[in-house]
């Protein structure tokens, strides 16, 4: 009952993002799983639609505004989405909003183990990471997702 009326208190972007968020969190994760991460990024790019503009300040008021609602979905996900799921709905969400965005991902070797973390930069900061995370893990070469939106070409 408390969390219907803290969804209530919010404003109606906040609960567009959040229900938003919560729809695609599910459905990435089965795509992901059968048709693998280029694929389905190869067709979110294709459906992203032309977006207005923002000016820097409220883009970036917009991109953390997203990330929030995003990870507040994640948090209700009885699937307990991983960062890779995350990442791929944060990034979307932001691309369809007009707002520039990079998917990451990077990897670290811990003993004999090898291991990945992604994550969304806007303007080149790191979105929703938990003390900085990502300087952990060595990212891989230029962003996955310089895709323009709208198009559908592929990253460098």
């Amino acid at each position: 009952m408390a969390s219907w009326r803290s969804f209530w208190r919010l404003t109606r972007l906040e609960r567009l993002l959040l229900l938003r968020a919560m729809l695609l969190l599910p459905l990435t994760s089965l795509a992901l799983r059968l048709a693998g991460f280029r694929r389905l990024q190869a067709l979110l790019v294709r459906r992203l639609p032309a977006a207005p503009e923002f000016s820097k300040e409220s883009a970036a008021e917009r991109a953390a505004l997203t990330a929030r609602m995003v990870r507040a979905a994640a948090r209700r996900d009885p699937g307990r989405p991983n960062c890779l799921k995350q990442s791929v709905v944060l990034w979307w969400l932001l691309r369809g909003q007009g707002i520039p965005a990079e998917l990451r991902i990077g990897v670290r070797k811990t003993g004999q183990v090898l291991e990945a973390h992604a994550w969304v930069e806007h303007e080149g900061a790191p979105l929703y990471e938990q003390e900085d995370l990502h300087e952990h893990y060595a990212p891989f070469e230029g962003p996955l997702s310089a895709a323009s939106p709208g198009t559908g070409t592929q990253p460098r």
